[in-house]
This record gives structure tokens, C-alpha cells and sequence, in this order.
């Protein structure tokens, strides 16, 4: 039986299979002008998922070698946001990846992009990519940067590698919140470093299960290890569509194969908010709205 290009573009299954495919999937973008397509659906995806508020990568580092302009990108990007929050009434905020893939120069020059056309959409950066590839280290150089500068950071780590790259993120890039991190159940100190200071874990269960590095099954991932340890977890997909997944499904993992409880699930959703970088009145507002909704519905 043939294969489609479809099916052969999505046959993957590590962490490198996956960043392939999504390195072609960007390969495939003729113009800037084809980033409307993308929050045209990001925009019915979050309004599918019942999600108000968002913040999502954006990864510039292929599209800037292929010739596209950093400032007509990012302008673009904010008209889309503004269109997405008239109709969708949801709030997106952008975080600017630097990239482990490219190394710490391709790096350190997103940022000086990230710093020469200001956006008020783009409000930090990240470190995707390749983690066996580009360790935390290399890049402490450009997160130093923009700690100085002010904008946030967040890292991947502990994704594909040890506890080690978690606590690199942690005590050399000082990342204010960990993408998966869920190698950190290998070392008790860091569980116990994360229980004590509340940094959040961003958590993609079908994603992990999918790479198939820590774990194989849904029934197996240590989310519910780390929020039974106190440790401050969120639910989050990850790449959606390249891992055939959304928001509720994951929140519906949770509670069909991990034993979640529907207060659990409140929580989870209360740490949502919590961990966004939105000021503190925002986050208040957003929790007491969650939980007057769980008040509203006495058959939960």
C-alpha cells in the first residue's frame, strides 16, 4: 500500500523525528502573507478549546533563512492577534524561540531581531529545538540578555535528556517556567527544588508519550507523580496538530487514564492562569472566574 506525503511527513517517533517534520512543515511556506493560515487556525482552535488566554512559541529561525522579513513576520503577527481577539474574544501573547537547533549565534541574533522591531505581542523568549543537540549551557549568553532587558524566559528541558538540562535551565538560564521537565522524577533533589520553589512545569502528555524518550504510555506518565509531590504542574499539547491532539483531550487523559479527580482538574486549570505572565490582578480575575463557573455547575 502507497504512502501519502502526509502520512510520510508525520512518521515519526522521537523527539529529532518530530523537529524534522516540523523544520519541512515550515519549509513549505511560500510568503509571509501564508502566516494567516496559521492564526486563522489558531484562532478556531482556541476558540474549539475554550481558551481565553495564550501564550505560544514562535519559531523564526527557518523562515529567516528561507528570506523572510523579521518586521513584516511580526507585523503581520499582531494583526492576526488583534483579528483573533475581536472575534474570538482570546487574548495571545508570543514567545520569540530562540532555538537550540541553529546554535547560540542564530541565537543570539533572533534576539537582536526581537530587540530591533519591539512588539508588544512578543513578550520573551524560549529555548526549543533539539535538546541532546543544544544543551542549556550554550545558551546562557542570550538569556542573560534578556533578563537584563526585561523580557521573560522559559526553556525546554528535561524533555529528551536527563535532570541535569532541567537544573541547566533552572541555574544558568533562570527560566521562570520549565517546558516537560519530566525527567526531574530521576532526581529527588529536584523534586523537592520544584515543590519547594512552585517554578511550573509545563506538561504535554500525548507528546511525551509520542517521542516515547521517558514514557511509552498515557497510563505511565509521571504527571500524576509530580502533582501527588506538591510540584506545580500545567496541562499543555505541545504542537497540536503534529501530535493529533488538543487541549481537552489532554485534560480528558488526565482524568480517564491518569485518575484525576474533577477538582484536580480545577486546579490544573487554576495553575493555568497562575503560571502566565499576566499581572496578578488578571490571574485573580481569571481563577475567581473559574471558580465561579465550577460553582455554577453542582453536578461536577
Amino acid at each position: 500500500m502507497s504512502r501519502t506525503v502526509e502520512e510520510d511527513l508525520f512518521a515519526y517517533n522521537d523527539l529529532d523525528g518530530f523537529i524534522r517534520a516540523f523544520l519541512a512543515v515550515q519549509d513549505m511556506f511560500d510568503s509571509v502573507s501564508d502566516f494567516n493560515y496559521v492564526f486563522d487556525d489558531l484562532g478556531t482552535y482556541l476558540s474549539d478549546n475554550g481558551i481565553t488566554y495564550c501564550e505560544a512559541f514562535f519559531a523564526p529561525s527557518a523562515f529567516l533563512k528561507k528570506g523572510f522579513e523579521y518586521g513584516q513576520m511580526v507585523s503581520l503577527f499582531s494583526e492576526k492577534i488583534a483579528e483573533i481577539k475581536r472575534k474570538h474574544n482570546c487574548t495571545v501573547k508570543l514567545l520569540l524561540d530562540v532555538s537550540r537547533t541553529f546554535g547560540c549565534e542564530n541565537a543570539l541574533k533572533n534576539y537582536e531581531l526581537l530587540k530591533q522591531f519591539p512588539c508588544g505581542d512578543i513578550i520573551g523568549i524560549g529555548l526549543g529545538g533539539s535538546e541532546q543537540k543544544g544543551p542549556a549551557r550554550d545558551f546562557e549568553t542570550v538569556f542573560t540578555q534578556a533578563h537584563r532587558d526585561g523580557f521573560h524566559a522559559v526553556a525546554h528541558a528535561g524533555e529528551d535528556t536527563g535532570p541535569e538540562s532541567v537544573w541547566d535551565a533552572i541555574r544558568l538560564l533562570h527560566a521562570e517556567r520549565i517546558g516537560h521537565g519530566i525527567s526531574c522524577v530521576q532526581d529527588q533533589k529536584l523534586m523537592q527544588y520544584l515543590e519547594r520553589t512552585q517554578l511550573p512545569l509545563e506538561i504535554c502528555i500525548t507528546s511525551n508519550v509520542f517521542t516515547k524518550k521517558y514514557v511509552a504510555r498515557t497510563e505511565d506518565h509521571p504527571v500524576r507523580k509530580l502533582f501527588d509531590s506538591g510540584i506545580f504542574v500545567t496541562i499543555n499539547t505541545d504542537d497540536p496538530v503534529f501530535f493529533h491532539t488538543t487541549l481537552l483531550e489532554e485534560y480528558w487523559k488526565c482524568c480517564s487514564s491518569l485518575h484525576f479527580s474533577l477538582s484536580d482538574i480545577k486546579q490544573l486549570i487554576c495553575n493555568s492562569f497562575t503560571a502566565t505572565f499576566m499581572d496578578d490582578a488578571q490571574k485573580s480575575d481569571w481563577i475567581s472566574r473559574v471558580n465561579a463557573a465550577w460553582e455554577r455547575a453542582p453536578e461536577l
